[in-house]
């Protein structure tokens, strides 16, 4: 199991029951020149819960590329809705949670919210490949690590 180093346990958010929630600071990096949060930028936030919620499940992209049979998630589809307008200096919360393990894919879903008021949302359909580029079947060892068989 990859972990976040013991001089910074919050690093990457926490468990909280079945969901994995992990806060984001807006930065002048993540805006427009307007001074919103730019849309793409929510996709690099989702992706951050995504990898977090994997790793504090016990399953990191290290391990999985390190794995003899060389195992890594792909989005295969993301839809993501826009509530609400995201500033500067905000501080949100990106919420992960698994919805459905099917052979090959699973499906997830996320929540960015600030103060408990959602801004974006996005259902994630996401694959395990091999090192040839080809799906394969989500191993039990993490099916075990999602929450169980079939979910």
């Amino acid at each position: 199991m990859t972990a976040s180093p013991p001089d910074w346990p919050g690093l990457g958010g926490k468990m909280q029951g079945d969901r994995h929630v992990m806060p984001v600071r807006i930065y002048f990096e993540d805006t427009d020149f307007s001074g919103v949060v730019y849309h793409g930028a929510y996709v690099r936030f989702f992706e951050r819960g995504r990898s977090e919620f994997l790793r504090q499940s016990g399953v990191g992209h290290a391990d999985l590329h390190e794995d003899p049979a060389g195992m890594a998630f792909v989005v295969r589809r993301m839809t993501i809705a826009f509530d609400r307008a995201a500033k500067i200096d905000d501080v949100l919360a990106v919420e992960t949670w698994m919805d459905e393990m099917k052979g090959a894919t699973m499906r997830l879903g996320q929540r960015i919210s600030r103060a408990g008021e959602t801004v974006s949302t996005a259902d994630v359909t996401a694959a395990v490949i091999g090192r040839d580029g080809r799906p394969r079947r989500i191993p039990e060892v993490l099916r075990r690590a999602f929450g169980g068989p079939g979910r």
